[in-house]
């Protein structure tokens, strides 16, 4: 059976070839016979496993060894949390800013409020009109230049990709150029992580959810610059302490094994695909593909500005919304999968992160043609 063209925004598609491999090595992992589900996590073999995984993440990544990478869990969702937790005590007065981008965004800044004073930079979340042009609020995003920055805040959140509204920052902010150089940048990089080369010492933090690029659910990526390590708040529990984290090399307690193992070889695969500077041109292509055939039809609408459109998830709707069903029903018969929109905003979405071949997308086009052909 033909695999489906799998566009869900995560958990999503995984490359064939780490699926294959992890099948190959599910009852005994490189002869020793176990599967890596069964090993100790303070076995050889399992800190063989994750020791690689990290090694080849900073390698992909060009991370210094001035930041430590942590493989913690909970998700980014739980990062909104973790984060305050660990970097408010940074200051005396436990405060942080916020650049509203979206639903993620406006998620973390609710979150803080928990646990300092959590204060908005900038925001998308009005209409506003660009070049004489409606954009609808999360569609679009206030220049760097127009955000307000506390010179004593304890860091700068930014969600680089929405995933849900479909808005990406691909240049991340010098902070120094903001007026804050002592304010270290956070930023949610969950849905286009490992998906081009990073700006990793423009960030203090950044930190990634892996179902989207890296890995099944369960693993959350955390790489943080070591100075900014050992400020948690009497109340951030001790396994959420990035200190302890770190001090133990993600072996605090016990990590999620099999998906960090199954993250090591994405990481290993996209060394194979040539890295993130060859796969950041192959996801330039799709997205941009894509876009250009929404960008010719009159049957369906794009919500987001051009100048922030994600490569990475493409929010789309039929101007006759009454079609929507329709649209769905025809597009699984056709072999492609996931595309309704999220619950909160509605009409369609296409995710193509890096396990999505050209072929797809082409293939996505030839349906939207043909059903814009029969019901336009």
């Amino acid at each position: 059976m033909a695999r489906p063209w799998n566009f869900s925004a995560g958990p999503s598609a995984m490359p064939e070839p780490v699926l294959a491999q992890a099948a190959a090595e599910m009852l005994d992992w490189q002869g020793s016979g176990m599967s890596v589900m069964e090993m100790s996590h303070r076995g050889e073999h399992f800190i063989q496993i994750c020791s690689q995984a990290e090694a080849d993440l900073r390698e992909l990544l060009a991370v210094s060894d001035d930041y430590a990478v942590l493989f913690m869990q909970g998700g980014a969702t739980a990062e909104n949390a973790i984060v305050p937790m660990n970097l408010l005590g940074r200051v005396s007065q436990p405060k942080a800013d916020f650049v509203i981008s979206g639903i993620w965004a406006t998620k973390s800044h609710q979150e803080c409020q928990r646990y300092g004073d959590a204060q908005i930079a900038a925001t998308n979340a009005v209409a506003t009109t660009i070049d004489g042009v409606h954009q609808a609020p999360f569609t679009w995003l206030p220049k760097a230049d127009t955000w307000r920055v506390r010179k004593d805040a304890a860091y700068l959140h930014l969600c680089s990709n929405e995933t849900i509204g479909g808005v990406e920052t691909v240049d991340w902010p010098d902070m120094q150029a903001l007026g804050a150089p002592d304010v270290p940048l956070v930023v949610d990089a969950s849905s286009h992580f490992l998906s081009r080369p990073m700006q990793i010492n423009r960030a203090g933090m950044i930190f990634a959810g892996a179902q989207k690029n890296a890995g099944p659910a369960g693993l959350t990526m955390v790489i943080v610059r070591r100075e900014l390590i050992g400020h948690a708040l009497a109340i951030c529990p001790s396994a959420f302490d990035y200190k302890n984290v770190d001090a133990q090399h993600s072996m605090y307690n016990t990590p999620p094994t099999y998906a960090i193992y199954i993250a090591g070889l994405v990481f290993k695969w996209l060394k194979q695909q040539g890295g993130l500077a060859a796969i950041e041109q192959r996801n330039i292509v799709k997205a941009r593909t894509l876009y250009d055939y929404f960008d010719q039809s009159a049957f369906y609408t794009l919500p987001v500005h051009p100048s922030v459109r994600s490569r990475m998830n493409v929010p789309f709707f039929l101007c006759n919304t009454s079609l929507d069903s329709a649209f769905l029903k025809g597009a699984q018969e056709r072999g492609l999968m996931q595309l309704k929109g999220h619950k909160s905003v509605g009409g369609m979405r296409a995710s193509i992160y890096n396990a999505m071949p050209l072929e797809g997308v082409e293939a996505l086009i030839d349906y939207l043609k043909d059903f814009e052909r029969t019901h336009g």
